[in-house]
């Protein structure tokens, strides 16, 4: 049975949010702009004129609470679409910056955490995303001499939230589509681990009389994320949809998605990504999963008692007897959306019409 997926792009302030239907999202995978990193500054200010006023005064933590008071209208609309038993996933980093010639951090994780303690969510234990770097400093400041030295921040936070307790599946189809949905057990072992060792994305898109933007999370940290917390057939949402990763991983996870981003420029970018060679990387990281299984069933101790038909491997546990992966076939392009078919044999070629 080829199965397939619809993702939308829209271009709107995520303050609004109105083209999204009430509890029509089942996870949120995002990542905000960080506040008080310089880089966004501009962003903010264009939001909320008092932002710029504060930095120029040399009023941080002013700064630091009018940014959150942005986002925290992004969270309601998040709150909004988003389905009871939802989960909501935000990776942000904390900020280290002189501002009025003190330094100081800013602890971004738990503001956001206040704010949706606020609005009424379960907190689940977080992630620690620490990202793997050749920095040789390990310290900022004075070096060799006491007291003026600082630490690095070299991880950032993968926050999780779920709304109005454990999602229920009650059907006979339901229950099917979680177990197609299942993840392999050395898969389960790495992913709910609590800290997440991945390299940074450091890509740089400088587009034609537009801002620049920069440092996109890696692949595997949505992917992960959306395996996790969603089933096959879940519409995703990325409020900030930027460079389009949450919107990819959707893809190769038989999801569907909505991304929003204010700049139409950036919308064009992702449309323009949604290729042949683009679908052929992700069916490669698809088809890696299942070699990587097959290379841990012949190396693995534990007994494998169990045997997933669809994949023709030996399996841990029998919750992975049926977990099924796709590949993708082909690709339907429309105006600002695209449709995605499955096949269950990875072709060679994917075909876009």
């Amino acid at each position: 049975m080829i199965r397939s997926t619809v993702h939308k792009l829209v271009i709107e302030d995520a303050r609004k949010a109105s083209s999204i239907a009430d509890h029509s999202v089942d996870l949120v995978v995002t990542s905000p702009p960080y506040p008080m990193i310089k880089m966004w500054d501009e962003v903010y200010s264009q939001q909320n004129k008092r932002i710029r006023r504060a930095l120029t005064n040399g009023k941080g933590n002013q700064a630091f609470e009018l940014m959150h008071g942005v986002l925290d209208r992004v969270w309601k609309q998040v709150d909004r679409t988003l389905v009871p038993g939802g989960i909501c996933c935000i990776n942000i980093g904390d900020a280290t910056r002189t501002i009025g010639g003190h330094f100081s951090l800013y602890p971004n994780h738990q503001r956001v955490q206040q704010q949706f303690l606020k609005l009424g969510y379960q907190c689940l234990p977080s992630i620690l995303w620490r990202k793997v770097t050749n920095a040789p400093n390990k310290f900022m400041g004075s070096g060799m001499m006491p007291t003026s030295a600082y630490v690095t921040l070299e991880h950032e936070w993968i926050l999780i939230f779920r709304k109005n307790g454990r999602r229920q599946f009650c059907s006979d189809v339901e229950q099917a589509n979680r177990q197609a949905s299942a993840y392999f057990w050395e898969e389960r072992n790495v992913w709910f681990n609590d800290l997440w060792q991945l390299p940074g994305t450091t890509q740089q898109l400088s587009l034609a009389g537009h801002r620049s933007r920069g440092a996109p999370f890696p692949f595997e940290l949505p992917y992960r994320l959306i395996n996790m917390y969603s089933v096959k057939g879940d519409t995703i949402l990325d409020p900030f949809l930027g460079t389009g990763t949450t919107t990819f991983a959707s893809m190769a996870s038989e999801r569907n998605s909505v991304g929003i981003e204010i700049d139409d420029s950036l919308g064009k970018f992702v449309l323009s990504q949604i290729s042949t060679e683009k679908a052929l990387v992700l069916n490669q990281y698809i088809s890696q999963r299942v070699k990587q299984h097959e290379h841990f069933a012949r190396g693995c101790e534990k007994p494998l008692n169990h045997f997933n038909a669809k994949h023709n491997v030996a399996v841990v546990t029998r919750q992975e007897t049926r977990l099924q992966l796709r590949f993708i076939d082909s690709v339907e392009v429309r105006e600002n959306e695209f449709i995605i078919h499955y096949t269950e044999v990875e072709p060679i070629i994917p075909k876009v019409t």
